[in-house]
This record gives structure tokens, sequence and C-alpha cells, in this order.
């Protein structure tokens, strides 16, 4: 069974009770964006719904379990578990309500539409950027035929050593010795 808490406008917890494992979301929705941050824990099976309070360090749910009380801490999108039960003295209580489900990241989030920017246009499969009269692409390199033999020098060598440039005919570095491999 999925539990559900508000803990500030926008900012929802979703726990839940799988096998003894505690599983913890955190859901910040917002106009144009959403995080979503989720945790799992070894609890042992609940014995009752958790309960949830607001304190000025953040929010405490208690779980009941059938060994002790166990506490989750939690404080923006950091989630801790201790053993140790806080004093709730003074404390808001939090409705949780049950829930139908835990939220999912991937019905959550949509694909991106491709990027626009007044005439600027942008795809990803292929690479492309169109801009104006002009363009950019980036595509995978094919196999191009030479005429030039694969045993033909480079033009440009460095030493593996110590990085100076040396001829392509050179055996040995000439700034440090280096023994150049051919």
């Amino acid at each position: 069974m999925a539990y559900v808490c508000e803990i500030h406008p926008g900012h929802h917890v979703y726990l839940d009770n799988q096998a003894g494992q505690t599983n913890v979301t955190t859901v910040l929705s917002m106009p144009g964006q959403q995080q979503q941050a989720s945790s799992s824990m070894t609890t042992g099976p609940w014995t009752a719904p958790p309960a949830a309070y607001q304190t000025p360090g953040g929010t405490v749910f208690k779980l009941f379990t059938a060994q002790n009380e166990i506490c989750i801490y939690i404080q923006a999108n950091s989630v801790k578990m201790t053993n140790s039960a806080p004093s709730v003295a003074g404390a808001q209580s939090l409705p949780v309500k049950q829930a139908a489900a835990m939220p999912s990241m991937a019905a959550s989030l949509e694909p991106m539409p491709p990027m626009t920017m007044g005439n600027m246009q942008m795809t990803m499969n292929p690479m492309e950027m169109r801009m104006g009269n002009m363009e950019l692409k980036m595509e995978v390199p094919q196999q191009q035929t030479s005429s030039v033999s694969q045993s033909s020098p480079a033009v440009r060598q460095f030493c593996s050593q110590c990085g100076n440039k040396v001829a392509p005919d050179d055996r040995f570095c000439s700034s440090c010795g280096h023994a150049l491999q051919s």
C-alpha cells in the first residue's frame, strides 16, 4: 500500500513498503519542471500506516514495525533513516493519505521537442543545426578509400614521452632521447 504526504505546496513524499523494503520518493513539481528522487531502505514490514510531522529542521516520517519505530528525516531532497525517535512535541502533524501507486519517472516525463530559437532549428538524430543560411551537420564518419598507402608516415608526429615534435623518419626524440615506435 502506497501513501503520499504533501510537505510543502508542490512537494510530495510517497512511501511504500514491499517485502520489508521501504521505498521513499520525493517529487517537487513546479510549472515547467519536475524533480524526483527515490531511496529504498530495509525497515521490515509496517504494522500501521506512517505518520508525518513538520519540524523546524525538516519533515519526520514515523514508520511502525513489529521490532521498533523507525524515523525517516527529509530535508529538501535528502532522505535519512534512524532508529532513534525524535521529539515531535510542538511539531505540526501532516496528513498522510493512501495513494493509488508510487510515481513513475518514465510516465511523468515527456520527450523534449526539437529546440528552436528564432529561426534556429536543432535535431538530434542525425545531429543537425540550421540558422538562416548556415547549416551544421555531425555525421558518423564513413570508411574512406584513399590512394595513399597505409604504410606512408604521417606528416606530423610528437614524442610520446615529452610531447615535442619529431620528424616522421626519426627513430629517437631529439629532445629527450626516447625511442620512437615506427
